[in-house]
Order: structure tokens, then C-alpha cells, then sequence
């Protein structure tokens, strides 16, 4: 499984870098942002509350799509990632729905809710006692951003990430990332 969605992660976004690559106009339609990012994995003291996998780096891969529904004050905007461990614990893809709102200043805010299939443990007996217990295969995820748009195209963030059942399954200890990204919006 963890094989199945690094490939997955790493497929779908190369292939939407190569269409943004190969066709500017193609991208500008599809694409409003591509992100690229190192998160702190399984951070303790934040929402799950406490750590049990490596500390470790984790690279955070994301495409924002252009298609929008404009709001006051931002949009809502369809997202893919995923979030690679490099020690070999828990990773994920999602896919959200995500608001971002920007300020004249150039500071903008992030918020989304959406789901991530992850492979990790999902608890129970053979479980691995050193990995979190995510009680399902798909969970909720739950990312919040804020950053700097440096110029029309380049954005620097802290990106916060929440994974877990919200407490649908009998184990739920949830998993916490935080992070800097790199962004280039079309």
C-alpha cells in the first residue's frame, strides 16, 4: 500500500507538471497553483495531541486547480496532494475543497476540508504499536495555510495538515504534519 501511493502521488503530479510544462495556455486553464513543501511529521502538542511515529521530513506535493467558485474575500478551489514520508511511515494522497483568501498586502489565508487514503496502521490486533492507529484506510484531512504571495507567480507558506477519523472508528489517534511550502500560481 505505501508503495501504491507514493507512485500514485508522484504519477499524478508529474504528469500534471508535464501538462503545465508542455502547454503554458493548458495550464493557466487546469491549473491555478502547483506547491512543494518539507513538513515535520506526526508533530505532538498540536490537534492529535501526541507523537509515535520518527521524527522524520515528509515532502508535501500539491496542484491547485483552476476551476473556482469565487466567494467573498477568496474561492473555493478542487486540490490534489499527497504527502510522502522519507523514513517509511505513514504517507497519504488527498483531494479537498479548499478556500483561500488574499489580502492587498499579499498575505493570504488557507483553509480546506476534503479526504486522504493513507498507508499506515488502522489499529487492532498485528497492529504496529509504533506506528499511529488510524482507526480506517480513508480519512478526514484538514489543511490550514498562510503565506506570503512574494510576486505575481511565487508564494512562500507554513502549511499545517490534520489526518484522522474525527472519531467514526473505534482507534482514532490522528496525525499532525507542519511545514514550509514553495508555491507557483499560473
Amino acid at each position: 500500500m505505501n508503495a501504491l501511493i507514493r507512485a500514485a502521488t508522484v504519477c499524478g503530479f508529474s504528469a500534471i507538471l508535464a501538462v503545465g510544462a508542455g502547454n503554458a495556455a493548458l495550464a493557466d486553464d487546469l491549473l491555478y497553483a502547483l506547491k512543494i513543501g518539507v513538513l515535520a511529521h506526526d508533530v505532538p502538542d498540536l490537534w492529535s495531541g501526541f507523537q509515535v511515529e520518527h521524527n522524520a521530513a515528509d515532502i508535501n506535493i500539491e496542484a491547485q486547480f483552476a476551476a473556482a467558485w469565487a466567494l467573498p474575500w477568496g474561492a473555493i478551489r478542487p486540490v490534489v496532494g499527497g504527502t510522502i514520508n522519507t523514513r517509511g511511515d505513514t504517507s497519504h494522497a488527498y483531494i479537498d475543497a479548499r478556500w483561500q483568501g488574499d489580502l492587498p498586502s499579499g498575505i493570504f489565508f488557507g483553509v480546506g476540508l476534503g479526504a486522504a487514503i493513507h498507508d499506515g496502521e488502522t489499529g487492532g490486533a498485528g497492529s504496529d504499536p509504533d506506528m499511529k492507529w488510524l482507526g480506517s484506510r480513508v480519512l478526514f484531512h484538514i489543511p490550514l495555510e498562510v503565506g506570503y504571495h512574494i510576486d505575481a507567480h511565487n508564494d512562500l507558506s507554513v502549511y499545517f495538515e490534520h489526518t484522522s477519523n474525527a472519531y467514526t472508528q473505534k482507534y482514532n489517534e490522528g496525525l499532525d504534519r507542519i511545514g514550509v511550502r514553495y508555491g507557483y500560481r499560473f
